[in-house]
């Protein structure tokens, strides 16, 4: 602890310091575009999470943990390499504690395949990876592995993780109703179990997870399912059990696959970093048009006012700035459409509905795309229905129309903390909120008379919205999740696809001829170094937290890999 605490320390003040006397530096080496010697090829490094999309904070999130790579990012490029005849190919080098959701896998297969069909190679060089990462190992050309490897290749699981009895021994008692049944995440803290209808849930998503993937990789590594699952009995693999096994191509050290894809063989390889490659902008490439197509970018627990990172929770997401980039696309002349690239499990009803609100205004004056990432659920799925049209990967995570309404009593743990209470009061209700006692009778019932209200409210309004009955949207609500290609097939959503899909589905609707170039325009937009500290929205501050949380998540993240008996990532599929 003393020295996390120390490294946080200078780390925090490393942020200041370059605050001061490294905007000239920042400003200079993001204005310069790199040099790209054509036959490079563009290396990708993936390990850590991957966000959807840049944190708050700007530059001085980067400044303060190092760059941070995003799907979007990701996105771009591919699209970039397959106008980009300096450049080869694409190598992705997967490392430990690597960690993408399932869905965005799902939009990077697409952008591999459509690299495949614009005649580039991608390959995959992975010291380490699991069965979450092999969705996406698996659609590149080639797949290399050194040969002391880790790979876990196993079945999938879920599990859940209560803590009813824990609360119970410190004296903090939940008063706590839910809508209703299949509404799982109150089960943490009311459960010592699954109940019956979160099970069912779980099992029916997961089902879903696993025909895809078996679909896609059987057709992918020319492998039946019978000999995707014979594999997964071994659970890990050494890397030449891997290649007899199919999974992979060729076990070679990182120097050798250098020399495998350098033109001369006594030359050297070229090659570009991703870092240096995002710079370029497509428009140089020719990607670009007369009309514009906004994307505004929502991620995280929503919560607050303003969009930040809560050091334990990560990013989150505040109505307040999310209303900001929408009314500022909305009322921009040349934004032909809007597209809101949603990944969020949810959160704060208000907030949602606040942004749920916006979307439905800006959808009265131009087309608005809700564009579902890993997840679009709960709150996520509140602010989506309103758009014009919404789209999901076949793997989304959406749906959870439900709610969570709770007030936790802690007077067992002032007890034992030896911590006594007194009041007054005048009037009804006045203690209905206290965080000292539970709801007397006539408070709870009051209490759950007004969420059911707000709850109903919000049925009838998807209901409304999505053209179908109260009744037959019911049947799809009470907290049940559902995967994006489940959500298509009950009506939650429109289409099938990703970022690509959602621009052709927004140039459908504002009326741009197919085989136009658009230009696609981002929000927030990433500023320099200077604008950001002038800007006046506690850059500093958001970065600071940003960095305490990569900090803490990739501490407990290796710790725990330590701890495996075999040291490599989860191999379950990640649903939720």
């Amino acid at each position: 602890m003393k020295n996390f605490l120390q490294s946080l320390g200078g780390a925090l003040a490393a942020i200041l310091l370059l605050a001061v006397i490294g905007g000239g530096i920042a400003g200079w080496r993001a204005n310069k575009l790199p040099d790209v010697e054509t036959g490079s090829w563009l290396v990708i490094d993936l390990h850590g999470e991957m966000l959807e999309y840049d944190p708050p904070g700007g530059v001085m999130s980067e400044l303060a943990s190092g760059d941070t790579e995003t799907l979007q990012r990701m996105l771009d490029s591919f699209a970039k390499v397959a106008v980009d005849d300096r450049i080869a190919g694409v190598v992705l080098r997967l490392s430990s504690n690597s960690s993408i959701g399932t869905a965005a896998i799902q939009e990077l297969r697409g952008a591999i395949a459509e690299l495949h069909a614009s005649g580039k190679k991608v390959y995959a060089y992975a010291e380490s990876f699991d069965t979450n990462d092999y969705y996406l190992l698996a659609a590149c050309d080639e797949i290399i592995a050194p040969a002391t490897a880790y790979i876990e290749f196993k079945g999938a699981s879920i599990t859940t993780v209560h803590i009813r009895q824990a609360l119970e021994k410190i004296g903090i008692k939940p008063n706590l109703h839910r809508i209703k049944d299949y509404k799982s995440a109150a089960e943490l803290l009311i459960r010592d179990d699954m109940s019956e209808q979160s099970r069912e849930n779980r099992t029916w998503m997961m089902n879903e997870a696993w025909e895809v993937f078996m679909t896609d990789v059987a057709a992918d590594r020319q492998l039946t399912e019978p000999a995707l699952v014979a594999l997964m009995e071994r659970a890990v693999l050494r890397a030449a059990e891997a290649l007899e096994g199919g999974l992979i191509d060729r076990v070679a050290y990182w120097d050798e696959v250098e020399k495998q894809l350098q033109e001369e063989p006594d030359g050297e390889l070229l090659t570009i970093s991703h870092g240096d490659y995002a710079k370029i902008p497509a428009a140089e490439l020719g990607l670009a048009g007369d009309k514009t197509i906004a994307v505004v970018h929502v991620q995280g627990t929503i919560v607050g006012r303003e969009s930040g990172v809560n050091p334990l929770l990560g990013l989150t997401m505040g109505h307040e700035t999310v209303i900001r980039q929408l009314r500022r696309a909305r009322e921009d002349d040349d934004v032909a459409a809007i597209i809101i690239r949603i990944d969020s499990g949810g959160g704060d009803a208000l907030g949602s509905d606040l942004m749920g609100h916006e979307v439905e205004v800006s959808a009265a004056s131009k087309p608005v795309i809700a564009s579902m990432v890993d997840v679009a659920a709960s709150g996520g799925y509140h602010i989506a229905y309103r758009a014009s049209r919404i789209l999901a990967n076949s793997l989304t995570v959406t749906g959870s129309i439900g709610s969570i309404s709770t007030k936790f009593n802690v007077a067992g743990l002032f007890e034992k903390l030896g911590i006594t209470q007194d009041a007054v009061s005048r009037g009804p209700m006045a203690r209905w909120n206290s965080f000292l006692r539970d709801f007397t009778p006539a408070e709870r019932a009051r209490f759950e008379e007004d969420h059911w209200a707000g709850f109903d409210h919000w049925l009838r309004d998807v209901s409304e919205h999505r053209g179908m009955s109260v009744a037959d949207t019911e049947k799809l609500a009470h907290g049940r999740v559902w995967t994006g290609r489940q959500a298509f097939a009950n009506g939650l959503i429109d289409e099938i696809g990703g970022l690509s899909a959602a621009i052709d589905a927004a140039k459908r609707l504002a009326e741009i001829p197919e085989d136009e170039s658009v230009t696609v325009v981002h929000y927030p937009e990433k500023r320099s170094l200077i604008a950001t500290l002038l800007s006046g929205d506690h850059a500093v501050a958001i970065s600071a937290r940003w960095l305490v949380h990569r900090m803490i998540r990739d501490d407990v993240a290796n710790t725990l890999t330590l701890l495996q008996v075999h040291p490599a990532a989860s191999g379950e599929l990640r649903l939720q």
